[in-house]
């Protein structure tokens, strides 16, 4: 049974996790040394483009052989490893917080009334859909689900490709509440409001987060009409109008390097431009604050973008209740 789920820290994780994106495969290893953990050994390999093309409705999984080659690859750099987190691209899944001011102690109860809650808004039949949610935020006015649908078949084709890779993927994530993860599990997690923009070559992701609870998800496709500043910008007016928000404490981007560098021209001038809309500085994400890298593994900024999520995906249990 496929096990998507958007839970920050339900699952216990594997040792090893995978990213499967459009354009590489990557890998890493965590372990506990003392009081802290560390990346022991991680990969990555390129892909060919269009050999994955995440998507909603679509296959995403377009040159199997190619992506199941990449992904043996990587495999065997962190050890072989039997079971493994699978983190996923967010376009794969849609994202719903969804509000009861009643919810029933029944689990199968509650599972039908959030399948019905969310059945308009799925490009395809509830009927075909994987549903997971996690309880949010809790307010007089009712108790938050965070709702995450995606198309089983879709799914199911990155489980396959993991299981023709000799590898079990026990946990499916988004991208997203992976790097969420490696905020929340690292010192000097934000406290108040804070903002993350997660960004690939291919979509962008933002959330607005209370503490640790989400308070806003939104996430947009290439093919989205205006620039990803315009995007961010639209948030922080949502955000002030409809969440009574008083000013991020802090605004973090990932996967600007490895969207465009974070030191290209492109990288710096994105991360320049969010700080010109929102009027406060931009911090990158930092997986190291969760999981310290060994004086072997450079860490050179392309890389923390493409461990965060991965990190975050190893950390969940030691930050689980």
């Amino acid at each position: 049974m496929s096990s998507l789920s958007r839970s920050l820290w339900d699952a216990t994780p594997p040792s090893v996790a995978v990213e499967l994106s459009a354009h590489h495969v990557a890998a890493a290893s965590v372990e506990p040394r003392g009081d802290t953990r560390v990346v022991r050994a991680h990969a990555v390999a390129p892909l060919p483009e269009g050999a994955l093309v995440p998507s909603l409705t679509a296959a995403n999984v377009r040159d199997r052989d190619a992506v199941v080659a990449a992904l043996k690859r990587v495999l065997e750099q962190v050890g072989n490893p039997r079971r493994i987190g699978l983190v996923i691209p967010d376009p794969v899944a849609k994202v719903s917080l969804v509000k009861f001011q009643q919810v029933p102690s029944d689990h199968q109860e509650l599972d039908q009334l959030i399948r019905w809650q969310v059945r308009k808004a799925a490009p395809f039949a509830i009927e075909e859909a994987q549903v997971s949610f996690v309880k949010g935020a809790q307010s007089s006015d009712g108790q938050e689900f965070i709702v995450s649908l995606a198309k089983r078949e879709i799914v199911v084709e990155y489980e396959g490709v993991c299981t023709e890779s000799g590898a079990h993927a026990g946990v499916v994530d988004l991208s997203t509440f992976n790097v969420i993860n490696a905020i929340l599990g690292g010192s000097g997690a934000p406290s108040g409001d804070w903002l993350l923009v997660n960004v690939a070559p291919d979509w962008a992701s933002m959330a607005i987060l209370r503490g640790q609870e989400l308070m806003f998800f939104r996430s947009r496709g290439s093919e989205g009409e205006g620039t990803l500043a315009d995007l961010v910008h639209q948030t922080a007016m949502y955000y002030e109008d409809r969440l009574s928000g008083a000013g991020f404490s802090r605004v973090m981007l990932c996967g600007a390097s490895s969207s465009g560098g974070a030191h290209s021209p492109d990288g710096a001038a994105l991360r320049r431009s969010l700080e010109e809309r929102l009027g406060t500085t931009v911090n990158p994400v930092d997986p190291r604050t969760a999981a310290s890298l060994t004086d072997r593994i450079d860490g050179s900024a392309t890389l923390m973008d493409i461990l965060a999520p991965l990190v975050g995906m190893l950390v969940r249990e030691g930050e689980a209740a």
